[in-house]
């Protein structure tokens, strides 16, 4: 069973309150719930936290490694100021999807760059919570893929060299 770790940066434990108008009605633990059913209809462990705290979502990424096959993260503010999460990812060498409520390059300017995107395998941005699950899915999908592969090249190196010719 994949196991998937699902990080949300700071103010998102205020959804469904902070700025409905950019973030939408949902609150986190709405959100949590609909990532942990569709993670169970895949046949997905998933495991969600927040904090407000940069270094507890440093410590998380780096404490995934051996424990989980990726990480969905909303580095939310973070995503523009965050070297120290930026590393992490790159340290653990998990598959990462970067997710946004909403559309960072429709907002202020100092949205627009990401520290996160150049270290993440996708990101997806302006879906709301759905983008959540969408992240799910494509992360689901890559890494099914990635261990299919895996069995394909191991089954072709078991595979009598005069066969394979």
């Amino acid at each position: 069973m994949l196991r998937l770790l699902v990080l949300h940066g700071p103010n998102l434990n205020l959804l469904g309150t902070r700025e409905p108008s950019v973030y939408g009605q949902m609150s986190l633990p709405e959100i949590d719930k609909s990532i942990t059913r569709r993670g169970g209809e895949l046949g997905i462990a998933v495991q969600t936290k927040q904090t407000n705290i940069e270094g507890e979502l440093v410590t998380w990424i780096q404490n995934a490694r051996g424990h989980f096959d990726g990480i969905i993260i909303n580095p939310a503010a973070y995503t523009h100021t965050s070297i120290a999460i930026r590393d992490a990812i790159a340290a653990v060498a998990l598959p990462t999807v970067e997710v946004h409520l909403s559309n960072i390059h429709q907002r202020e300017e100092f949205r627009h760059h990401s520290y996160i995107a150049g270290v993440a395998l996708g990101q997806i941005a302006g879906f709301g919570p759905t983008g959540y699950l969408l992240a799910l899915e494509a992360l689901a999908a890559h890494l099914g893929a990635r261990s299919t592969a895996s069995r394909t090249r191991a089954d072709v190196s078991k595979t009598p060299a005069a066969v394979r010719r």
